[in-house]
């Protein structure tokens, strides 16, 4: 379900919004949130909700490992985008699950109208590393329904 109203989103998202994603921000357009679920080295996952106003994604990037690796998308409020490089993009609801194996270039986001969440699992893997690369092209964004 589109939510543009940010007090109907704060309702849905369930893992909260938590603070803005500074330390990542050159790699997004718009603004995201990150609200981690669990401490980096305590957990040999990490887990964290991301919250993405509407219009923002991530730039295109690559989860590179050895062996294992790679994402997973848990969506859980509001409505999104993830795309594969040479691929369709692909309409993202709560419930929803995407695997991303390690060294597939992708990008994910909110859609323009509507605000979005997603729990963010890192894969453990040998030798893990993420590659931040180009924005996604502003008209091929704007050309998604």
């Amino acid at each position: 379900m589109r939510i543009s109203n940010k007090e109907e989103f704060d309702r849905q998202n369930a893992f909260g919004i938590g603070q803005a994603n500074s330390a990542f921000a050159q790699y997004f357009i718009g603004n995201s949130y990150l609200n981690p679920l669990t401490v980096p080295g305590a957990c040999a996952v990490f887990l964290a909700n991301v919250t993405f106003e509407p219009g923002c994604r991530n730039n295109w990037h690559i989860h590179h490992a050895k062996s294992g690796g790679g994402q997973l998308l848990i969506c859980t409020a509001g409505e999104g985008w993830y795309q594969e490089e040479g691929k369709e993009a692909v309409s993202l609801e709560p419930g929803m699950v995407i695997t991303i194996p390690a060294e597939v270039k992708h990008w994910h986001g909110a859609k323009k109208d509507s605000w979005f969440a997603h729990i963010a699992v890192e894969v453990p893997g040998e030798e893990t590393a993420n590659e931040w690369l180009e924005a996604v092209d502003d008209d091929a964004y704007g050309a998604l329904e």
